[in-house]
């Protein structure tokens, strides 16, 4: 069995090693061992995959916290494999409140995992700058005294919320850095241009989510722009949504089950499914 320390350190040698990797989003055990049997060296969570699967909006105001991390510790125990946990604003907006979530997602087995600076509320949807430094601070302080290492990736969030400033965004990066902040991140950015002008900016690994990104950009590309790390956040549960109703709408419209052709065989899904030795 991997031990949480083993993981943690397999974590940080992805990114410390020369090129990119990609990170994919499970939101429950058994999309985990799926991207497991692929291949893939480490997972992420995502709210978004989280809400979907629960039927509702993606937010802090509809998934509860107790909720987010036993979705950490299902995906976590699933596979082997090191997984960095999406916890949004950490439940919280003074830091040291914020901060107490990393722990708790450290204890859930995850061994990396994320704070940002979206409020969560569409009428000041970004924390004031001071305040998003400090929170991403306290973060950084929790990570660090915990007994296995934990990867703290802080992410700015100006692009995914109207605030179209990409030199506030990298300010807030640079800060995050300064901070401590062990991976950096800005989803939204979607051309490589952008994306390089953001990875020249700071020094840390920088996280892209391809769910916002032009899709036609590749893996060697971002590996060529500097990214090391690559996400793609609630996009395979969108995508395994829109298949569903395409069957569903089929049925409902005339009646039809071709898709029937297209899933997955029983026996695929139970080689990867059974119980380990």
């Amino acid at each position: 069995m991997t031990t949480q320390s083993e993981k943690s350190a397999a974590f940080r040698a992805l990114h410390e090693r020369p090129g990119a990797f990609i990170i994919p989003n499970p939101w429950d055990a058994g999309t985990a061992k799926l991207l497991a049997s692929l291949g893939f060296e480490a997972l992420a969570t995502t709210s978004l995959g989280l809400a979907n699967s629960l039927g509702r909006v993606d937010g802090t105001n509809t998934v509860s916290r107790n909720e987010v991390l036993e979705n950490c510790r299902v995906i976590a125990e699933a596979t082997a494999l090191p997984v960095n946990a999406d916890l949004e604003n950490c439940y919280a907006d003074e830091p040291r409140a914020a901060a107490e979530m990393i722990r708790l997602a450290a204890g859930a087995g995850v061994v990396g995992g994320s704070i940002e600076d979206a409020t969560g509320n569409p009428d000041r949807p970004i924390y004031d700058f001071a305040l998003a430094v400090e929170r991403v601070q306290a973060a950084v302080e929790v990570a660090r005294s915990l007994p296995v290492p934990f990867l703290l990736t802080a992410r700015a969030e100006n692009l995914l919320h109207g605030r179209l400033d990409l030199d506030d965004t990298i300010r807030r990066l640079q800060a995050f850095e300064n901070a401590g902040a062990d991976v950096l991140y800005a989803p939204g950015v979607r051309d490589l241009a952008t994306i390089r002008t953001v990875v020249a900016a700071v020094t840390r690994p920088v996280n892209v989510v391809m769910s916002a990104a032009d899709p036609a950009i590749t893996a060697s590309q971002l590996a060529e722009a500097g990214v090391k790390r690559i996400s793609v956040g609630g996009a395979l549960s969108r995508l395994a949504l829109a298949a569903f109703l395409r069957g569903a709408r089929e049925m409902k419209d005339n009646g039809g089950v071709t898709w029937v052709r297209d899933t997955v065989p029983s026996r695929e899904l139970n080689a990867i499914f059974k119980p380990g030795p």
